[in-house]
């Protein structure tokens, strides 16, 4: 049966690809074969492209998505425009110097914050192939704040394709739905390809549907520091659900939530680690 489904899955796909080619011809011998004639015409085709990915499109976004997404907790992240990103699926208890040698110690490295300079290394290194361990990772926001602690581990030496992890420090004194507690709420998810958004146009990467395994994945790293206590998962944290996150990617979760305690550095470890 399993079989029939992956066939089943992979016709559906070459269907869709088909009639995506399609229509491409189709748009384009009807609209711009005429009009794209020169190479002034392909610079202002991009120029349009450029304007509404990154300027009209999150624009219109950001303001249907105050009306409709809610500001309060639900178990989802939040792109720059509003819109939900990928879903929360790890808790942790711990000091930011512990959570931050733990990874480091199973393998994981810190990224670089977003700016210009990292933007254009990571472009760079995406299409020349080029390892780039800490490149930046996309702003997603929690509590209205963005990402406090972002982690990675990239693959085959190129910044294509990564695993990765964005934490959030929680307010003082907040507590999940069903009163639990944590210092740390992360996302972590597994960057398959760099594509196009969904919704924008923006280029960004494109993460792996199930979200489950790329939770699973940080825990049996993180198995391998010796930071790391207890794990207390919490079955059907959330409903097990399918949906789309910020860039349009389809995700999947059963809705568990693991609660990991990172235990704290030793003193003399503290003395002589410095953390920004």
């Amino acid at each position: 049966m399993s079989g029939h489904h992956s066939w089943f899955r992979m016709g559906f796909h070459f269907i869709k690809l088909v009639i995506t080619i399609s229509l491409a011809l189709i748009i384009y011998r009807l609209l711009f074969a005429t009009i794209l004639t020169k190479q002034i015409h392909i610079f202002f085709y991009m120029l349009f492209w450029f304007f509404s990915a990154y300027v009209v499109l999150p624009w219109v976004n950001r303001q249907l998505t105050r009306l409709y997404v809610p500001n309060y907790f639900i178990g989802r992240t939040q792109t720059g425009d509003g819109l939900l990103g990928d879903p929360i699926n790890l808790a942790f208890y711990g000091e930011k110097a512990a959570i931050i040698q733990a990874f480091q110690q199973a393998g994981w490295h810190q990224a670089d914050s977003l700016n210009l300079t990292s933007a254009l290394k990571i472009a760079s290194s995406s299409v020349l192939g080029k390892s780039y361990p800490t490149a930046p990772v996309s702003s997603l926001f929690l509590f209205q704040q963005q990402q406090t602690l972002a982690f990675e581990r990239e693959i085959n030496h190129n910044p294509r394709k990564r695993h990765h992890i964005r934490l959030w420090k929680t307010p003082d004194g907040w507590h999940l739905p069903g009163g639990k507690q944590a210092d740390w709420l992360g996302a972590a998810t597994y960057d398959r390809n760099i594509g196009l958004s969904l919704f924008t146009g923006q280029i960004t990467h494109k993460i792996a549907e199930n979200t489950d395994q790329e939770r699973d994945f940080v825990i049996k790293t993180l198995q391998d520091s010796r930071l790391l206590g207890n794990i207390d998962t919490v079955e059907h944290f959330t409903s097990s659900y399918h949906s789309r996150n910020g860039g349009g990617d389809r995700i999947e979760t059963d809705g568990s939530l693991p609660f990991i305690a990172i235990n704290n550095l030793p003193e003399s470890n503290k003395e002589s680690k410095k953390v920004e």
